[in-house]
């Protein structure tokens, strides 16, 4: 098996809602029109009162009510619904992955791109296409599970998909691993050059030969995603704590520790969006 042939199947392929593919190529468009995509999204009612909802949530504090998609773009930003939509699109397109808890992977990746773009921040790392990366890293592991479900079955009962050497495993036994497949679903769909070479890299960013920040960020949010979700004992969260990668952004154990809020805190509110 190769990634070619997981792609090469076009009755195994997601069928990405029309919305999302339109957001996807609003990365190339500077000058996308808020009332288009708010049009466009408004068309879809459940995804609508989705958004809707989030951004009426106690989160946000507001004194009024955001009665209409626009003014909800208005309020949350463009770029962030965008990603949140994205995520929504991705959610629906592989609802019927079978052999993964897709509730837990999807909050996986949603703590993933919180609190990577919470590290962003702080690494003065675009934190917008971090976000992007963080929550759609994952898609390839859902793609290898959809394709070629029987090679997936014995990997998974050796390593659950959300440890942290998954990648590893996939490469020694796949020769790729779930980051290549991410990134060539995100070339098939057009995704701008900088996000497919950060999914490719998420997994080992140390190993490409040109660092991206970006896959950084990422590797590091998906640590503190994967402790988080798998509740592991603060012994167990340092000795995994990717220190090189860490190293490389400036950022120190000691910043998350302190500095970081939960990260159920940093991604309140934004589950239902890809539910």
């Amino acid at each position: 098996m190769d990634i070619k042939t997981l792609l090469d199947q076009p009755h195994k392929l997601p069928t990405v809602p029309g919305v999302t593919q339109k957001l996807i190529a609003s990365f190339s468009d500077e000058d996308v029109a808020f009332k288009l995509i708010a049009e466009q999204i408004s068309a879809d009612p459940a995804l609508s009162a989705k958004l809707l909802r989030l951004a009426n949530s106690a989160y946000f504090h507001l004194s009024r009510t955001i009665g209409t998609v626009e003014d909800a773009l208005h309020m949350l930003g463009f770029v962030m619904v965008r990603n949140l939509v994205l995520g929504n699109g991705m959610a629906t397109a592989f609802r019927h992955t079978k052999g993964m808890d897709l509730n837990q992977f999807w909050r996986y990746n949603l703590y993933a791109a919180s609190s990577s773009r919470w590290l962003a921040g702080k690494a003065g790392v675009n934190a917008d296409l971090v976000f992007t990366v963080g929550l759609m890293h994952g898609i390839g592991q859902l793609q290898m599970h959809v394709a070629a479900p029987e090679a997936m079955l014995p990997l998974d009962k050796i390593m659950p998909v959300l440890e942290a050497d998954r990648a590893k495993l996939e490469q020694e036994t796949l020769g790729f691993h779930n980051g290549d497949v991410a990134a060539e679903l995100a070339k098939l769909w057009n995704f701008p050059e900088p996000i497919v070479t950060a999914m490719r890299q998420v997994n080992h960013p140390l190993l490409a030969a040109d660092f991206s920040e970006a896959a950084g960020c990422v590797h590091v949010g998906a640590w503190v995603a994967r402790t988080a979700i798998l509740q592991a004992t603060p012994k167990l969260a340092q000795a995994g704590f990717p220190t090189a990668v860490a190293h490389k952004l400036g950022v120190a154990w000691e910043l998350l520790q302190h500095d970081m809020p939960p990260v159920a805190e940093l991604s309140a509110g934004l589950e239902d969006m890809l539910g």
